[in-house]
């Protein structure tokens, strides 16, 4: 299995291991399930798991455990994976230099080509997962 290329910054790595080390599983892992979505470019959604479920990559950050479905290690491959926290928002960025900007006519004017296109998660979106 081929594992994506992606950079993680030190904020992203310090939320991730805090959503780690605060839930039910500290032993295990943060799944990262990315999809193609909206002008940002994309959408996510996190949990705790205790270990991968199948099919995802077991990726190791600084130590940290990533669980990657394969259509999100795609995404991935070329992205860095950021953390914002501002007075508008917080969560999780995506900064991907590949991506084409948006040009709907319902965002206003488009940034240049050149520019990378970037997502968020919010941590109103953090939800407990119901064990089976």
């Amino acid at each position: 299995m081929l594992q994506p290329q992606f950079t993680v910054t030190a904020a992203a790595e310090k939320f991730m291991r805090r959503m780690v080390r605060f839930s039910e599983t500290p032993a295990g892992g943060f799944r990262l399930t990315v999809t193609p979505g909206g002008c940002s470019g994309y959408s996510s959604e996190f949990t705790v798991e205790a270990a991968p479920r199948d099919g995802d990559a077991d990726v190791t950050v600084n130590g940290l455990r990533v669980f990657l479905p394969a259509e999100s290690r795609l995404l991935l491959d070329g992205v860095t994976i950021d953390f914002a926290d501002t007075p508008t928002k917080s969560g999780l960025t995506f900064v991907n230099p590949n991506q084409a900007a948006c040009g709907c006519s319902s965002s206003g004017e488009a940034p240049a080509a050149s520019a990378p296109a970037q997502a968020s998660v919010s941590l109103d979106s953090i939800r407990r997962v119901a064990k089976v």
